[in-house]
């Protein structure tokens, strides 16, 4: 099934296809292998998702954004659909269902064994993607005894959450939508939320996004950082549903949701709850005013009229009374991702927050082994549709070279 080759190309989602686009350009022997399918991280986020940056952020080398709604954003079939035609525009030399058990080096490079065999690669770009592996707070064991838990990439809808009141655990763009998309349902939602930053969805008659764009925002490098840890932070709330608009814990809050500190235990079949729920919504409300100040300092130098800049209306969010577990019917767990590596049988190849060491994409560990899609490989947006296919190119042309 599979052949010896120059550069092996380990996943087949966006980041993966860049790569294989200019390395097909380059004239680089090269074959991209995937545990499933192309684009196959997609098809684990749930039936109504929706991008949250506009469809023009789609810059994929060879495979941009052209449809006719550029300011919307596209459903999962809408993305699966565009990287399956940019798969196809170029002949990405795919192998799907070939999954890479275990990289290891070996003389004059790697061998990878793969559901299909070993494979030989004088080098390896790794492209697995920014989500590997869910978090799991310890508590959830706890609370998974006692009620059907349901991890992000498995929840599909309302209908797949059993009828009840449903407790969602979660800080992030993920908690936050379906949240959001349970009590449209008319489902009761208690959420135990987290500290991510807030922002507007439109400023003036602009996308929030188009502003940070033109701020600079993801052209941020990971050395102004205030930690090392902070690389794996929440992006900021937004939602792209229904045309888009504000998602945050105190728009979430005005449409019903019941909001909790962080869950620290389970005390007689009552939940424990840390009295931080405050933190959290300032959290949210400074990264809206920090949002809001990048926007103005972006029109200022655009030497354009700063808009009308959103306020956060004043006031506290109550934190609802300590449920008891058995309150529920399920717990949605959404906390995020970790990076997951393990695969690559090659010590020292990440750091202690499991992202790898490398500059340019390039391992500064072990020599022809590569990554793109990594969370601030090289800028706050190395793994999105927005960055990846520049940071593609920059490791396209060191193999090139």
């Amino acid at each position: 099934m599979l052949a010896d080759t120059d550069v092996l190309v380990v996943g087949a989602g966006q980041a993966g296809l860049a790569v294989s686009h200019e390395l097909m350009a380059a004239g680089v022997d090269h074959v991209v292998v995937d545990r499933e399918r192309a684009g196959a991280a997609w098809y684990l986020r749930w039936d109504s998702f929706t991008l949250v940056t506009p469809n023009h952020t789609i810059r994929l080398p060879g495979g941009a954004y052209d449809g006719d709604d550029p300011a919307g954003y596209l459903t999962r079939e809408g993305i699966i659909a565009h990287l399956r035609r940019y798969r196809g525009s170029f002949g990405a030399p795919v192998i799907e269902h070939a999954g890479v058990e275990e990289l290891r080096a070996a003389d004059r490079g790697f061998v990878a064994e793969t559901e299909g065999g070993p494979v030989r690669a004088r080098r390896v770009v790794a492209c697995t993607g920014a989500y590997h592996r869910e978090r799991r707070p310890a508590v959830v064991d706890d609370l998974a005894r006692h009620v059907p838990v349901i991890g992000s990439t498995s929840y599909r809808s309302p209908e797949s959450v059993p009828d009840g009141r449903v407790l969602v655990i979660g800080g992030g763009q993920t908690a936050g939508q379906l949240t959001e998309e349970l009590l449209l349902a008319g489902r009761e939602v208690v959420l135990s939320a987290g500290r991510a930053p807030a922002m507007p969805r439109r400023v003036g008659d602009r996308d929030g996004i188009d502003w940070l764009i033109d701020a600079g925002f993801f052209e941020q490098t990971a050395a102004r950082l205030p930690t090392s840890a902070a690389r794996l932070s929440p992006n900021p709330l937004v939602t792209g549903r229904a045309g888009g608009h504000d998602l945050n814990l105190r728009t979430l809050a005005a449409a019903g949701a019941e909001l909790l500190g962080h869950i620290v235990g389970v005390d007689d079949g009552r939940l424990v709850v840390a009295d931080d729920l405050a933190e959290s919504v300032r959290a949210g409300d400074e990264g809206w005013a920090v949002i809001c100040r990048l926007i103005a300092q972006a029109a200022e130098r655009m030497s354009v009229p700063v808009p009308d800049l959103p306020r956060m209306p004043p006031g506290s969010v109550p934190a609802a009374p300590a449920p008891r577990l058995a309150e529920f019917s399920a717990v949605v767990v959404a906390c995020g991702f970790r990076p997951d590596y393990r695969w690559i049988g090659i010590p020292g190849v990440v750091d202690e927050l499991g992202l790898p060491i490398q500059r340019e994409g390039a391992s500064t560990v072990a020599p022809g082994l590569y990554f793109t899609g990594v969370p601030w490989m090289r800028t706050r947006k190395s793994p999105l549709l927005l960055g990846v296919g520049e940071d593609a190119a920059v490791v396209a042309a060191q193999l090139a070279a």
